[in-house]
């Protein structure tokens, strides 16, 4: 699984014209399931999410993460994220998974961010998507589900 972080003053999803999702100040994440990824590994990499020191403190430091406060998530899927780009120049996207298997595994992304007691909006799952967002900082962060199970080197 990937995600990426993107602090936000604003973002926003539309699906034909229309604003299914909105928030203010928070987390647009976009969220890329592989074809190995679980639910386990939806709720460790929100569990991450939630606790990213990202947003700055009264010292202007990173200090601060969505868990104290800082603001809301906006869940977005984004199968292109498991984009192989090694060969060629068209994009390969066998490691992402099937939409039935994506899904539940982005909903349970988003429960554990919910359970959490963060406030979360999510995209609509398989539509066509119109993405706003006003970038913080900017500051993006990508989180793979791979790396948080590799041990750390010194």
């Amino acid at each position: 699984m990937r995600a990426v972080l993107q602090r936000v003053t604003r973002a926003a999803v539309g699906v034909d014209g229309e604003t299914v999702a909105s928030i203010g100040k928070g987390l647009l994440i976009l969220v890329g399931v592989a074809t190995t990824d679980s639910e386990e590994d939806a709720r460790r990499v929100a569990r991450k999410s939630a606790e990213m020191r990202i947003f700055a403190d009264a010292g202007g430091r990173f200090n601060v993460s969505l868990l104290d406060g800082a603001g809301e998530a906006l869940v977005v899927s984004q199968f292109t994220l498991l984009a192989d780009t090694r060969r060629g120049r068209r994009p390969n996207f066998t490691e992402a998974a099937a939409p039935e298997t994506a899904e539940p595994i982005v909903e349970a992304f988003a429960a554990e961010m919910r359970h959490s007691g963060i406030q979360v909006q999510t995209g609509r799952f398989g539509a066509k998507m119109a993405v706003e967002l006003v970038n913080d900082g900017p500051v993006t962060i990508l989180i793979d589900s791979e790396e948080l199970q590799r041990p750390r080197r010194g």
